[in-house]
């Protein structure tokens, strides 16, 4: 939620040297997961002081089950301690593997937040944004949520494809994203301090991305939770849409999981 800054990094023996290499900067490099399913990741980018990549798994017929994200746990360390100057948070754009494309997702984007952001009293500790984008980055770049693409950035969906139970606040329009829908049942809108949420993006009536949201100290814990994710009645977009999402640490690989998954195609 609210405004960020991008962030830009960004003979046999031989054949076996490239391959490793290949591995390491994670370039679309599949892991087969046994007779049920197979994932692929995308190439790693800088976060932190660590790393962060994408990946999707599909089953034996190549119909997504699951996308998320890798993170290492040195990324936690080294992040900014201040926003920039003009914005609240600092993005940085994972690319997806291309075995994702059937799923219907585009990009990640992850929202660094030092001090995070509106509303007051709520979502205003260090947390991540974790956005699961349907749009294109040329799309994004046409929401301006100000002037006569306010109306537009807020407009909501029909209520068949708003997820149960939730609301779309006024004052939630942010350029490069739309509005966000939240849901007034969530435990930090009943006394309970923020860890952990499920926001929904919308622009022009239409979902344009997905988001868990985490505080950086929920992390910290290293959690293993899958929580249920409410759902529309319908979608108005083709794709693969989560029934539930995960948070996860690799104890081994020293490295958190944030996932999408039980995705079901509408």
């Amino acid at each position: 939620m609210i405004k960020y800054k991008i962030v830009n990094r960004g003979s046999l023996i031989l054949v076996i040297a490239t391959m490793v290499m290949a591995f390491i900067l994670g370039c679309s490099e599949s892991r087969n997961l046994g007779p049920t399913a197979m994932t692929y990741n995308g190439s790693s980018r800088d976060l932190g002081g660590g790393s962060v990549y994408a990946f999707t798994t599909l089953d034996t017929s190549g119909k997504p089950i699951a996308i998320g994200l890798r993170m290492s746990e040195t990324a936690l360390a080294g992040l900014q301690a201040e926003p920039p100057n003009d914005v609240t948070g600092w993005e940085t754009i994972i690319p997806l593997p291309k075995e994702a494309a059937t799923a219907g997702y585009d990009h990640i984007g992850i929202d660094w937040n030092p001090r995070g952001h509106i509303p007051n009293g709520i979502y205003d500790t260090p947390h991540f944004d974790f956005h699961f984008y349907i749009i294109g980055q040329a799309e994004k770049e046409k929401i301006t949520a100000k002037g006569e693409d306010l109306a537009r950035a807020h407009k909501a969906p029909a209520p068949e494809y708003m997820p149960e139970g939730y609301i779309l606040p006024k004052g939630t329009e942010v350029p490069r994203m739309g509005a966000h829908a939240i849901d007034p049942s969530s435990s930090e809108f009943n006394q309970q301090p923020f860890t952990k949420t499920f926001i929904y993006g919308f622009y022009d009536g239409q979902m344009v991305f997905l988001e868990p949201m985490m505080t950086k100290a929920f992390l910290e814990t290293k959690p293993n939770i899958t929580d249920r994710i409410k759902l529309p009645r319908t979608y108005a977009k083709n794709g693969y849409y989560p029934t539930v999402y995960s948070v996860r640490y690799n104890a081994t690989q020293r490295e958190f999981e944030i996932s999408l998954e039980n995705l079901i195609y509408n």
